[in-house]
């Protein structure tokens, strides 16, 4: 979700802030619109924010003022609801369980968290991290963005408080009760502006990789002690969602890009190899990677929050 959404909550759908995206400017960076992107359309969506990779081409992308989740085919670049989720639920960030057959599922300004069964769509779990935005906060006063998994359990950002929170899951693919890690270093400043954004773990290690909107930068994050340290070298304004592969990292912007970074492999460092842009890029916020391509959400926050667009789509762009 951008750092420009303030003074709302998914509880109330309650009118808000939007200061608008920054235009960029890069000289002597190389710039590839996609050679030929498609579009899968989110059949009666009100709002898109989250999107994750399940098995083969499937995917799960959700409406994040409603809180549904749809289930598409990248392939057959087709998508269907899936789960049509309680009142006052609100969809951000999400990743898919796929070893156990469950989606995690950040639920922005209530300060909590889903977990959906992906066989028979039931809730298996919910999470209260923080106490709810009220209505009437400005700023308000939590965000659960994004999530990712580990070998040991699914991480949840905080746009809004310099913390992550850690659900446990055990060998049998159960969630259990959740704790706070607080954070230190830059990673943990706040401001009015939205702080942690998108996250990712590092395959084999147990390093995090979060994005920060405020700062357009990303840090490493020690998930035992909570430090953290600047990635040099990548400036990112306006920062969401961040897809890891490797020490290749795609963040999502929402002026209109997304930028393709290679870290070192200490990970103290990273390069910007690529910005890739399409014309079909509409306020992007998630995505993920699958078979050499990029699947991104338009969240179309420039037609007002909520967003009033007739429509809500995955592009899909080659990486």
């Amino acid at each position: 979700m951008p750092r420009s959404m303030r003074g709302t909550t998914s509880r109330t759908r309650a009118a808000v802030l939007l200061t608008g995206t920054v235009g960029l400017v890069f000289t002597s960076i190389p710039s590839a619109a996609a050679t030929s992107p498609g579009v899968i359309v989110l059949p009666g969506a009100s709002s898109a924010e989250g999107i994750a990779r399940g098995e083969g081409a499937t995917f799960y992308a959700g409406d994040l003022f409603r809180g549904d989740v749809f289930r598409g085919d990248l392939e057959e670049a087709t998508a269907e609801l899936f789960i049509d989720a309680p009142d006052g639920r609100s969809a951000l960030g999400m990743v898919a369980d796929t070893r156990h057959g469950l989606l995690y599922v950040a639920g922005g300004f209530s300060g909590q968290a889903y977990v959906y069964d992906l066989e028979t769509k039931a809730t298996v779990a919910t999470y209260q991290f923080a106490p709810p935005s009220p209505p009437d906060a400005d700023p308000p006063t939590t965000l659960v963005n994004d999530v990712t998994l580990t070998r040991s359990g699914a991480w949840f950002t905080d746009s809004l408080r310099g913390q992550l929170y850690f659900v446990p899951i055990d060998r049998h693919g159960d969630p259990g009760e959740f704790r706070t890690l607080t954070l230190h270093g830059p990673a943990a400043e706040t401001s009015p502006d939205f702080g942690l954004n998108g996250i990712a773990a590092v395959r084999h290690c147990d390093t995090l990789v979060v994005a920060h909107s405020a700062n357009g930068e990303l840090y490493t994050v020690d998930p035992e002690t909570g430090d953290s340290a600047e990635i040099a070298g990548v400036d990112v304004p306006d920062v969401d969602g961040i897809v890891l592969h490797g020490r290749r990292l795609w963040a999502v912007q929402n002026s209109d890009r997304v930028t393709e970074v290679r870290l070192s492999r200490d990970l103290t460092s990273g390069t910007v190899h690529e910005v890739i842009t399409s014309d079909l890029f509409q306020v992007p916020t998630t995505a993920i990677r699958h078979d050499g391509q990029l699947a991104v959400v338009n969240a179309k926050f420039d037609t007002g929050i909520p967003p009033t667009a007739k429509q809500y789509e995955v592009v899909v762009v080659d990486d």
